[in-house]
């Protein structure tokens, strides 16, 4: 089995946070916002902490371990990454416009137990506020975007709602043209410096609109590897093929765990507020059965045994890209409904009957001698049950010259006359 990464990095308190990859890591100043039709609101650094909601930290960290462990038994033997922050915004984004059956059950999937719409959105808002200002030393972006279909009904209450409460950047675009598909995915490569170069292929003509959601982080190592000690060592396959593979090595203190199943270590970036946790199965205990104890009590629990020691790491370089359709682990945790044409219910959105059409989800880490870069993006695509009629433009019909007629029965299509008039005298 090649190796399974969760993107989470633990913070005080059990809230969890997409931590992965890395290059140049230097810091990189912020995006300038992409012009919108509708207006932005740009995210900014605070001179005040805001207050995080406890609940809704959970709640993250709660569908993050149930999100992964759908992904994971997907493909088992593949390599999966998740940013469990970037689905979640995305996927709150839709809870707004959702109602009914279809709004609990997103925030069933969501595990929004006990809040409110208004806890959730604030809460959304503040956290997102948190994370990017949490460690100077670190690059982390956390981005929104809503794109509607010019030529279909969105409610305006509902863009503002996105404005303000997720800082969405808002325009309408030309579905079905090429130039639609070309904003978006220049959107989401901006946003994630290039790691994510598209996260939609197409966008049909008839389609609502697409929710998008991107995460970048890049941070150096409090303590970086020293390049000369990385060399290729023997790194066992779950086949117990044993290959070479470039493994970095480093001494120090760290906040580390061990039981019979498993070494846990924790590496910091920039300030120690972020860090980089590492699970290693015990010799003789297989990767599935210790991520099956993935549990978010278990998580915590461990976490919070975590204590200084002394001690050596070997840790693989590597980088990766994966790509994952959601939408049949989002169906397993229980939001089919959202899927169904005629029963999904979006109206807080739009007049008109709709549906998630897809839910792609797209990641990329790289993990070397300086520190991770990573990123993530989260595409909601929702397209109307049925399309409206343009109303027919009037006619004018004059039948002066030879015709046919006939007469017929509409059910069955039978003809019981038909014939040519030539002549109607």
């Amino acid at each position: 089995m090649k190796h399974l990464w969760m993107g989470w990095a633990a913070l005080s308190g059990g809230l969890a946070v997409l931590t992965i990859g890395c290059a140049q890591l230097q810091a990189q100043p912020p995006l300038a916002p992409a012009p919108t039709l509708y207006g932005s609101h740009a995210s900014t650094r605070l001179t005040q902490t805001p207050t995080v909601n406890r609940d809704l930290a959970q709640a993250h960290l709660d569908f993050g371990f149930a999100l992964f462990d759908q992904l994971r038994q997907e493909s088992p033997d593949q390599n999966v990454l998740v940013s469990p922050t970037s689905v979640a915004l995305a996927l709150a984004m839709a809870y707004n416009g959702a109602g009914g059956e279809t709004q609990t059950a997103i925030a069933n999937a969501l595990k929004l137990h006990g809040l409110d719409i208004e806890q959730i959105n604030q809460g959304n808002q503040a956290l997102t506020q948190y994370l990017t200002q949490l460690d100077p030393e670190v690059a982390l972006d956390i981005a929104n975007s809503l794109w509607v279909n010019q030529d279909l009904p969105v409610r305006a209450d509902y863009i503002a709602q996105m404005q303000a409460s997720y800082t969405a950047e808002v325009a309408a675009l030309e579905f079905g043209t090429p130039a639609a598909t070309d904003r978006i995915n220049n959107w989401v490569k901006e946003r994630t410096r290039d790691r994510i170069p598209t996260i939609v292929d197409q966008l049909p003509a008839d389609q609502l609109l697409v929710l998008v959601n991107a995460v970048y982080f890049k941070g150096a190592w409090s303590e970086a590897f020293e390049p000369e000690q990385t060399r290729d060592r023997t790194f066992t396959l779950a086949s117990g093929e044993a290959i070479q593979h470039p493994l970095m090595a480093q001494q120090g203190d760290y906040l580390y765990l061990e039981t019979d199943q498993f070494q846990a270590v924790s590496l910091p970036y920039g300030n120690e507020s972020l860090s980089f946790e590492v699970i290693l199965p015990a010799q003789g205990t297989d990767l599935t059965d210790l991520a099956a104890e993935l549990t978010p009590e278990n998580w915590q629990r461990w976490m919070g045994e975590l204590r200084s020691r002394p001690g050596q790491v070997q840790l693989p370089k590597f980088q990766f890209d994966y790509e994952a359709d959601l939408i049949p682990a989002l169906k397993a945790l229980g939001m089919g409904i959202a899927f169904e044409p005629g029963r999904a219910d979006f109206s807080g959105l739009t007049e008109l009957e709709a549906f998630i059409s897809q839910v792609r989800h797209k990641t990329f880490i790289e993990v070397n001698e300086a520190g991770t870069e990573a990123a993530a993006s989260t595409s909601i695509g929702i397209m109307p049950t049925s399309m409206p009629m343009p109303p027919a433009d009037p006619f004018e019909m004059v039948v002066d010259r030879p015709f046919v007629a006939a007469i017929r029965d509409r059910d069955t299509g039978v003809l019981l006359f038909v014939g040519a008039i030539v002549d109607p005298r």
